[in-house]
Formats: structure tokens, sequence, C-alpha cells
């Protein structure tokens, strides 16, 4: 794949990812209905809702903007252990796969989006 393909999925699937993120983020923060009813299928007290949006909305910010390295990889760790674990959540509470899937695409967008990252947002490190 070239550079200019690549630069161009780059930023397709992280728009995709950011606005996800940050469109659930900002209805978590806002206790929205919609999404309290998920949180009390899987018997999560709702005071997570505020808690996982803030992070969400502040991850989503760590990833668009340029420089940060270091906080960049932090904030795609944080995505894939909150979105696997949303996953599992789903599974062990016997939810259907309908209502997990939109946490599996967003796992795949998080990868995508880390592994096609320019090299400019990525972390240098030499091995010791």
């Amino acid at each position: 794949m070239n550079a200019k393909t690549k630069k161009i999925l780059y930023w397709i699937v992280t728009g995709l990812l950011a606005w996800g993120m940050l469109s659930g983020g900002i209805s978590q923060v806002l206790q929205a209905d919609y999404a309290q009813v998920g949180f009390v299928a899987l018997h999560y007290p709702l005071y997570m809702m505020f808690i996982l949006g803030t992070w969400k909305i502040l991850g989503t910010i760590a990833i668009l903007v340029p420089g940060y390295k270091l906080l960049k990889e932090w904030a795609y760790a944080g995505f894939f252990f909150l979105m696997s674990g949303a996953a599992a959540s789903h599974i062990f509470a016997h939810d259907t796969f309908a209502h997990s899937i939109a946490a599996f695409i967003t796992l795949l967008l998080i990868v995508a989006s880390w592994a096609l990252r320019p090299d400019n947002r990525k972390l240098n490190v030499t091995a010791a």
C-alpha cells in the first residue's frame, strides 16, 4: 500500500473511531436515556457513565491532536481495554450479538487506526 492510500485510510478509520468515541462519550457524560439503558442492562452503576464518557472524550482529543505521541499510545490502549471490556460484558451478560456488534466494530477501528497511523504519530522507541 502506498503512503497516500495509507494516510487516507488512516484518516477515514480514525475519523469513524473519533466520531464513535466522542458521540458515545458525550451521551454518557450527559447521561442520555438511551445510554443509560445499556448500563442498566449490564448492571453497571450509572456513575460509571460519567467516568467512562469523560475518558472517551479525552482519549479522542489525544488521538486527534498533533504531537503527544506517548499520550496517543495510552489513549489507544485505553480505548482497546474499554471496548474489549464492553464486548466481554455483553458476552457475559448473554446479550445477543446485535447488542455487542458496536463494541466489536469499534475494536476493529481502534486496531486499524493504530496500525495505519503515520510515522509522525508513532512513538519511536529504540531497543536497549
